[in-house]
């Protein structure tokens, strides 16, 4: 995304042409007044009924262009600039803002092609500059970077290219230098926009206020106001918000709409993602991430992978999607593969220099040492920013299994037990680990009333032969052989029997030493019929992955 062009495609001479042609006194505002209150929907409109009775306006067919370019109407922009290039008189210059029309449809090709037929010119430069960074040619890119002079229209290009780049500081130094002319408020939001993607969410809103307060109906500035109070609060302060554009918006703006639309889909938590995304993953660049992290909420991994696979990341959010969506369909599948990119990418993100000290980068080192089995290193990572995660299920979740496979049981039931999520609580590995430590710290009888809630199923059994085995280490015999006597029953032919027998040997050792009563307390009754076993459990691990910049991605903010 570029930011938008602050000096028009076109010349002014047809402004003052405007006011000299007028033929009658009428209440009609002059195209100059629409064009001055960026009221360019009421400038088309005005141009095309002029076209219609034959009183055209002098080059109506380049502020035409110009309107529709400016309304996000792109297509319409490329066509009137199409038509213009097949008239025998068209001026050299329609081929760059057909160029730029191209260019913001996404056909980087095409725009490249109309731009080399044009003359020479900033806006050209300014152009193939971009396109050189979509192109990924850093030589071109360079190239066109020596030829940017110290003017404003230049200097915001090369701020732009920093922003696309992740380089905020380096944008909002840029910007910075220009605001020493005030008549330039819109940069306000600019600087807005950069300290957003830098998180400083509060300082965003002041300098976003300053700007709000010249120009309170403007599109990009309401939009970003609301993507800064869905960072802050939550998705409803953010969607109140919203409803002055989305009122705007219904008659102006068309770009407008479909940001609306996608941050709608984020403020709400996911939905109506399916109907709202896949048509806006070329179009708006967080569309397609996003409707990932929807798949991933689903359940359906191997959708969010087929989306995402072929996508090569270039910013820190992409990278951990990535990871995310591999480390689950490594699990998912247990291919080792899928693993190792992930903690290749959490690494990376994890260890750069931009990253290391934010709250993603220390989460991305935690999954990283996670997928390791370095629980120790996980807990360093883990501890540093428990601070911000206390009443967060997810995290908690990880948390709890770090500390457990290191032995530290107490600690970890009790973040177990913070676990709010129903989903997650009837999750095997949840169950298993929990009821591990609930005998670990003396308590068998919570872990025994943990397989009776479960129902008919290979994990009951699994969990069932981690009760029987980890309260025969623990000496908590009774439950031992009640758990080694349902497994017997289940499975007669396995050697569960010779199980059971030492385990009421030793509640006769602890009963003679005074050590158990001889009165057990009875739970309710076994379940019955369950299917054939799996293998043991209690030694599973599931780590549930933050996406890490937010449960969703941030909603998009496109200029």
């Amino acid at each position: 995304m570029i930011l938008s062009r602050v000096k028009p495609a076109v010349g002014g001479e047809s402004q003052v042409s405007c006011s000299e042609k007028k033929k009658n006194k009428t209440k009609v505002p002059p195209l100059e007044e629409y064009l001055q209150q960026r009221d360019y929907l009421g400038a088309l409109t005005l141009l095309e009924f002029q076209r219609s009775i034959g009183e055209k306006e002098e080059h109506a067919d380049l502020w035409i262009g110009y309107c529709a370019f400016h309304l996000g109407d792109y297509k319409r922009a490329m066509e009137e600039y199409k038509s213009l290039t097949e008239q025998p008189e068209c001026p050299a210059d329609v081929w760059v803002h057909l160029a730029c029309a191209l260019f913001f449809l996404g056909l980087y090709k095409e725009a490249e092609e109309a731009a080399s037929k044009a003359p020479v010119s900033p806006l050209q430069n300014r152009l193939l500059f971009h396109l050189a960074h979509k192109f990924n040619d850093e030589k071109k890119l360079m190239g066109f970077h020596q030829n940017l002079e110290d003017v404003t229209q230049d200097q915001l290009s090369l701020a732009s290219i920093h922003y696309m780049r992740s380089h905020y500081q380096e944008a909002i130094d840029i910007y910075k230098r220009l605001l020493q002319n005030r008549d330039l408020l819109a940069l306000k939001v600019y600087v807005a926009l950069c300290y957003y993607k830098l998180d400083y969410y509060d300082v965003s809103q002041e300098v976003l206020a300053v700007y709000l307060q010249s120009i309170p109906d403007s599109t990009i500035a309401l939009n970003l106001k609301a993507c800064n109070h869905f960072r802050l609060y939550n998705g409803k302060a953010a969607e109140a918000e919203l409803k002055n554009l989305i009122d705007i918006s219904s008659c102006s703006f068309e770009f407008a709409k479909e940001l609306i639309r996608h941050n709608l889909v984020v403020f709400r938590g996911g939905e109506g993602a399916l109907q709202v995304l896949p048509p806006l993953i070329d179009v708006i660049p967080e569309a397609r991430l996003n409707l990932v992290i929807y798949y991933l909420r689903q359940d359906d991994v191997q959708e969010a992978y087929n989306l995402i696979q072929d996508l090569a990341p270039s910013t820190p959010q992409e990278y951990i999607l990535k990871g995310v969506v591999n480390a689950a369909l490594g699990q998912e599948i247990v291919s080792r593969d899928h693993l190792k990119i992930a903690q290749q990418f959490f690494q990376l993100v994890g260890c750069s220099a931009s990253e290391c000290d934010t709250i993603p980068g220390r989460q991305c080192m935690a999954s990283c040492f996670f997928l390791l089995r370095q629980f120790e290193d996980v807990l360093i990572y883990l501890n540093s920013v428990k601070g911000y995660f206390y009443n967060d299920d997810t995290f908690n979740f990880n948390f709890a299994q770090a500390k457990a496979a290191l032995g530290h049981y107490k600690e970890a039931e009790e973040v177990f037990l913070l676990i709010q999520s129903e989903k997650m609580k009837n999750d095997y590995v949840y169950l298993s680990w929990l009821a591990r430590c609930y005998i670990m710290n003396q308590r068998g009888h919570l872990a025994w009333e943990l397989y009776l809630k479960m129902g008919t199923s290979s994990d009951s059994f699994s969990l069932l032969q981690l009760i029987a085995n980890d309260c025969y280490k623990m000496g908590q015999f009774y439950y031992a052989a009640k758990a080694f006597d349902a497994l017997e029953k289940l499975d007669p032919e396995s050697n569960y029997w010779e199980g059971k027998r030492g385990a009421c040997v030793g509640i006769f050792q602890l009963i003679l030493a005074n050590k158990e009563s001889k009165r057990m307390r009875e739970p309710s009754s076994t379940p019955m019929g369950y299917i054939s076993p799996s293998s043991a459990g209690g030694g599973d691990f599931n780590v549930i992955w933050h996406i890490a910049f937010s449960p969703w991605r941030c909603p998009s903010h496109v200029i």
